[in-house]
């Protein structure tokens, strides 16, 4: 097939074996120093004297645990100072606590919930576990990898080191050869093995929607590997136009007709658009700074928020080259990150990198920009499944200017907000949110708080929360696929977590499950 040509960039091939892995937002904190926050009195103060500052990078998401991994029927939990997997029946709370290899680090399940993989980061190999039976199937894997990924139809796994997630303890090698550019690529039904050496550090992997094809991105290269081919092998598109000096590649997302990706590196003014058919790389420029990159929900449009030039580019996910539609943002509030209603409705606007109670809606039939008021500065936000409401976590710092009588001064909040009125109820929490998670049926919300040993239960449709008393300190929350529980594993040497029915308003508790314990009601 041909395409219209993009501004070129060198282009990279080289076969070898196989590999994917994921990552979203840069890992620099929203508020660290430099950034302008004043630790003393929790207000925000710009560098004095310096007009060309640029606030920090945009952080879309702080709530970074690792939860347990679920099926429409199980629950399984890795436990990595015992060496075991702990699979939890719900809703019959049964417990069966197995033994896999070394340090399970992560343990991801299968769409069809038929099968669970554990990636066992002290001994270098993979766990393939059948969800009923328990039945394991070792893979040995490259060594010095600290991550996984799964393809969507659940088919594939991809191990790899991520140049994010490497802490000093890993920094240490224990001797011999250590290599930062290699993946294990495993088939999840046939146990095949295809380890390969992919681009520089690499920091996530994605996927087609169809699973054809997954992308391992590093900040010099982007590694293509065609899933279909019966010995997968990567190849090399470079997508930095100083591959001596490459700009970090912060975000990448995939056209939903598998035909493009596009790649936003920190500090350009341009798009790296990746032509996944004829694996070929061309640039898009776009605004000053771009801080954040989305697709709309229908694939149709490629979503970049410029917060220097304060603008809104749309660009045609299908044919990049066409001229984008740009919209205006307000010149008066910076607006950096951009989430999207389920629907395609409504776009929300908003900023994590300065201490700013402003956030703004999109209405995306019409463009219009509207700037809406909150309590707090934004830490964190998110759409309810049904794009019934705006779910967002407030930062403790305070706005710029706040008045410290406030209610809300040096306080933790969140606020629910009604996306059909703008109705909001706003907050004021005990501690810091932890972690969060959204029922598959839209209708509640759950979250949890550091040192609080609290579930919060939101109801979408009413904007109503609920605290559930917890046994101890909450680690993680989540939801089983298309049931009515969702789930808080928490602080116990011997492992718990508990079981919360939203219909039936009940509680249920396992204690000591890596040891197979008994139900507390």
């Amino acid at each position: 097939m041909t395409r219209a040509p993009l501004t070129p960039v060198c282009l990279l091939l080289l076969c070898g074996g196989c590999t994917s892995y994921d990552m979203k937002a840069s890992d620099e904190a929203a508020y660290d120093s430099g950034s302008g926050w004043d630790d003393e009195d929790n207000d925000y103060q710009p560098p004095a004297g310096d007009d060309d500052y640029e606030p920090p990078p945009e952080s879309e998401d702080d709530f970074a645990m690792l939860p347990p991994a679920t099926t429409d029927a199980y629950v399984f939990v890795a436990n990595p100072e015992r060496d075991t997997v702990t699979r939890v029946g719900v809703p019959t709370l049964d417990v069966i606590t197995v033994e896999v290899g070394s340090n399970p680090k992560v343990a991801l399940t299968t769409p069809d919930h038929m099968t669970a993989a554990v990636f066992n980061q002290g001994s270098d190999d993979l766990s393939i576990l059948d969800a009923e039976t328990l039945d394991e199937q070792r893979i040995e894997l490259r060594e010095h990898l600290n991550a996984m990924s799964m393809s969507p139809d659940g088919l594939w796994v991809v191990c790899f080191r991520d140049a994010d997630e490497v802490d000093d303890e890993e920094e240490e090698s224990g001797g011999g050869v250590e290599s930062f550019n290699e993946m294990s690529l495993v088939n999840l039904d046939t146990y095949e093995h295809f380890p390969m050496v992919v681009g520089a550090n690499p920091r996530q992997v994605k996927f087609t929607e169809e699973s054809d094809l997954a992308l391992v991105v590093s900040d010099q290269e982007v590694a293509l590997i065609d899933l279909t081919l019966e010995v997968p092998s990567p190849v090399l598109v470079q997508v930095a136009e100083d591959p001596l000096d490459p700009p970090r590649a912060e975000e990448v997302v995939v056209a939903p007709n598998g035909e493009f990706a596009f790649v936003r590196q920190y500090g350009a003014s341009d798009i790296v658009v990746l032509d996944l058919v004829l694996a070929e790389a061309g640039r898009v420029e776009v605004g000053d700074n771009p801080t954040d990159l989305d697709i709309t929900p229908d694939g149709e449009q490629a979503v970049v928020v410029c917060r220097g030039a304060q603008e809104l580019w749309l660009l045609d996910a299908e044919q990049p080259e066409l001229e984008a539609e740009v919209i205006a943002l307000p010149p008066e509030y910076t607006l950096g990150s951009v989430i999207m209603s389920d629907d395609g409705r409504t776009g929300v606007l908003y900023t994590t990198a300065l201490p700013q109670d402003r956030y703004a809606t999109w209405d995306v039939a019409s463009g219009e920009i509207t700037v809406r008021g909150l309590v707090k500065p934004v830490m964190a936000m998110s759409v309810s499944p049904l794009s019934e409401s705006l779910l967002v976590f407030h930062t403790q710092e305070n706005a710029e200017g706040a008045d410290s009588g406030d209610t809300w001064w040096d306080a933790w909040a969140l606020t629910l907000i009604d996306l059909d009125d703008f109705r909001s109820n706003p907050m004021k929490l005990a501690a810091e949110p932890t972690a969060y998670s959204h029922a598959d049926d839209g209708e509640h919300g759950y979250f949890v708080m550091e040192d609080s040993a609290w579930l919060g239960v939101l109801d979408y449709g009413t904007l109503l929360p609920e605290d559930i008393e917890l046994k101890s300190v909450p680690v993680h929350v989540g939801t089983l696929p298309g049931s009515d529980y969702a789930y808080v594993s928490q602080e116990h040497n011997l492992g718990r977590i508990s079981f919360y029915d939203s219909q039936e308003d009940t509680l249920e508790t396992i204690t000591g499950f890596e040891l197979n314990s008994e139900i507390e009601h």
